[in-house]
């Protein structure tokens, strides 16, 4: 018999590991147009919201993947989806407040995967399914669009190497506009899929579905907006990051790495495989920088990038498993309560630090630094 309070308790909570998805990424889409100018910070998370949000309706092969390719949907609880949950939004929240861009999707997955371990052992989980669908494409995929966004910035600036800068940087900021839509289309098709992956797996879990079923419309439709207001809300740290922190960046690079983005993202969603936006971008900006003479890498910022991307499964993996050993020991839907009190405290807390070093639309672009939130500019003297 199912439990009707803890599904709407893992539905909600699952919604706002979407909506951290959402502002998590949106510089995989928007920070190098938004550093080379071509749109205005909020221009650019608005535009990035609204199209998650139809991509979300657009394919749902990941979202089959999630709710049935990685774990044994007969062994998995609704406490097991919950506490997966909870290690993906702390994992989440963490990266974010640090502003590194980490994968939100690995993230998940890692935190589902950690408390069905903990819950049904390593029978549970379908480590076929976990390693083509997720660890190969992790590796394979940031390299792949490293090379295509290499290929494509030595092509856009041996083509344009007769236009004046002027002119050059005009037209690929206008291209960057399509560029950064396509991103942001392809990020709706492949994110929005895994939480809706995970709530179909919570409704087969509680048996309010067969173990066949597709993401309901409801399922698709609140996942596709918390996305695009997660999106809107504007990841400023990881922006940051992205924009200014990895490669300084022109117009040209910019749209080559949006378009090398955009095909394999896409390509991804088609075939089912839930790779992470986030290493896709990176590869595409480092690819970019790679190929442009005279370009600076912060390569030094690029391997505290790759760490924790080493990192994000496993330590997902075990917040999911202790917020699962800690329900389980209590017992019913108490155990769960406790779990969400404390995984609202450890966001609230996060947040709050985050406020004494905040990065917003007016100093994303400001110059970098070294770190996260540039130095509050120093007030001019006044005049005696």
């Amino acid at each position: 018999m199912g439990n009707d309070f803890l599904l709407v308790l893992v539905v909600v909570t699952a919604l706002a590991f979407d909506f951290t998805n959402g502002f998590h990424d949106t510089g995989n889409a928007m920070a190098t147009s938004i550093a080379t100018g071509a749109l205005g910070p909020r221009t650019a998370v608005a535009l990035s919201g609204l199209l998650n949000l139809v991509g979300a309706f657009l394919s749902l092969s990941v979202a089959a993947t999630i709710a049935s390719g990685l774990v044994d949907t007969k062994l998995v609880t609704l406490t097991v989806v919950f506490a997966g949950l909870a290690g993906g939004i702390i994992w989440n929240l963490l990266t974010w407040y640090f502003g590194i861009p980490s994968s939100s999707s690995h993230a998940l997955i890692g935190g589902v995967v950690g408390s069905t371990l903990a819950a049904a052992g390593g029978s549970a989980v379908k480590w076929h399914g976990l390693v083509e669908k997720v660890i190969i494409p992790a590796g394979l995929s940031p390299v792949i669009a490293g090379l295509i966004a290499a290929t494509g910035t030595y092509l856009v600036y041996r083509i344009s190497r007769g236009v004046s800068d002027g002119a050059r940087s005009h037209g690929f900021r206008i291209g960057q506009i399509g560029s950064a839509s396509m991103v942001s289309l392809a990020h709706g098709t492949n994110d929005a899929q895994k939480t809706m992956g995970v709530i179909t797996l919570a409704l087969i879990a509680n048996g309010s579905v067969p173990a066949d079923a597709k993401a309901p419309f409801w399922v698709i439709l609140s996942c596709g907006l918390a996305i695009s207001i997660g999106t809107y809300t504007g990841g400023w740290r990881v922006i940051r990051t992205l924009g200014k922190g990895l490669v300084e960046i022109e117009a040209p690079q910019g749209m080559a790495a949006e378009s090398s983005s955009a095909a394999v993202i896409l390509l991804s969603s088609h075939f089912g495989y839930s790779l992470s936006t986030t290493h896709v971008a990176t590869g595409s900006i480092l690819g970019t920088g790679v190929a442009k003479k005279g370009a600076v890498v912060r390569w030094g910022v690029a391997g505290r990038m790759a760490t924790a991307w080493l990192f994000t499964l496993p330590a997902a993996g075990l917040v999911g498993a202790g917020a699962y050993a800690l329900a389980d020991a209590i017992g019913g839907d108490a155990g769960a309560v406790v779990d969400l009190v404390i995984l609202l405290a450890v966001g609230c807390l996060i947040y709050l630090k985050s406020r004494s070093s905040a990065v917003s639309h007016s100093n994303v672009n400001a110059e970098w630094t070294g770190t996260v939130a540039p130095p509050v500019p120093a007030k001019e003297a006044t005049p005696v």
